[in-house]
């Protein structure tokens, strides 16, 4: 990991850090979900480095080394997207393969939409393309459910505020590397979910955690929780949804995303496809949420094999 460079890049009134490796023309852009940043792409950078491609994994706004905004409770999906093709301008990167996994699904599907010359196709991992229109899975599950908590101003952030930032991403890693989706108990916290006896998945090491920990002691979670969880409601003005690249999606089939009300419906009897048209889909049957991390090598051909054959 010691080759990977780590660049700052000043867009839009605040610098950007962003992990690059590799060199060439096929640019390959990483987009990090939550509780993660450029870190949990670590493989799949070396990977397809190796491979001939050019590769470029940012931090967005208010994640680690990247520059916190000076209001993160006003940031927006729409600032992501804004943020990403100002790198990319600056960079002078025409277009791009779009890797992404949890949220970040969203900016990568937007970036798509919003400007579909800047990108060749895309790969997300654990969240389809959904329609971009307010969430209902609040209406349908427990009022602990997860998401549910963190879109409470103030709630998540006194939950989290007991702990240390390596704790908080310890417990939500433990959390998400689940089958089942995270709800609390009425008078519980979602911290309060996972004791601290309780193990790391087998492929998430201390050494790793550490290293999560600390760039998140930097940023802070005021951003993370923004965005996503603040901000799925919001309208973007599109009027033709219709994704018109190729796309592949790599699901674990123990991924706790499955689980949301009519989700693995959506994903496995062709609802999907309505949004992308030209969309793959790959199970991984002992994949979990961050399969990325549990399973690198066979994530990185599936990757590979899938970019090859579209450029």
């Amino acid at each position: 990991m010691d080759q990977i460079q780590h660049n700052f890049i000043t867009v839009r009134g605040l610098k950007f850090h962003v992990a690059e490796l590799g060199e060439g023309s096929n640019v390959v852009l990483f987009l990090h979900g939550f509780p993660e940043i450029w870190y949990s792409w670590r493989h799949q950078m070396v990977a397809l480095a190796n491979a001939g491609f050019r590769t470029l994994a940012p931090d967005y706004r208010g994640y680690g080394l990247s520059d916190i905004p000076p209001e993160p409770e006003k940031t927006t999906f729409a600032d992501l997207v804004a943020d990403l093709v100002a790198i990319l301008d600056h960079l002078g990167i025409n277009k791009v393969f779009v890797v992404a996994k949890d949220f970040g699904v969203r900016p990568a599907y937007l970036l798509t939409l919003l400007h579909p010359h800047r990108v060749s196709c895309v790969v997300t991992l654990g969240v389809p393309h959904v329609p971009l229109e307010p969430r209902k899975y609040r209406e349908s599950l427990p009022e602990g459910f997860y998401i549910s908590r963190w879109n409470e101003p103030g709630r998540a952030e006194a939950d989290f505020g007991r702990f240390d930032a390596k704790t908080v991403v310890r417990n939500i890693y433990i959390l998400f590397s689940r089958s089942e989706i995270p709800i609390a108990d009425e008078k519980q916290e979602i911290m309060d979910m996972v004791d601290a006896s309780v193990p790391l998945p087998p492929w998430f090491t201390e050494e790793v955690l550490a290293t999560y920990g600390a760039l998140y002691e930097k940023s802070g979670f005021k951003t993370a929780l923004q965005v996503p969880y603040r901000s799925f409601d919001e309208d973007f003005g599109i009027t033709d949804p219709i994704v018109k690249v190729p796309a592949l999606l790599i699901m674990g089939c123990k991924d706790y995303v499955l689980k949301f009300p009519g989700m693995e419906e959506y994903i496995k009897f062709g609802k999907a496809k309505e949004l992308v048209p030209n969309l793959d889909i790959i199970y991984l049957p002992e994949g979990t949420h961050f399969v990325q991390e549990q399973s690198p090598e066979l994530v990185n051909e599936l990757i590979l094999d899938f970019l090859r054959s579209h450029m």
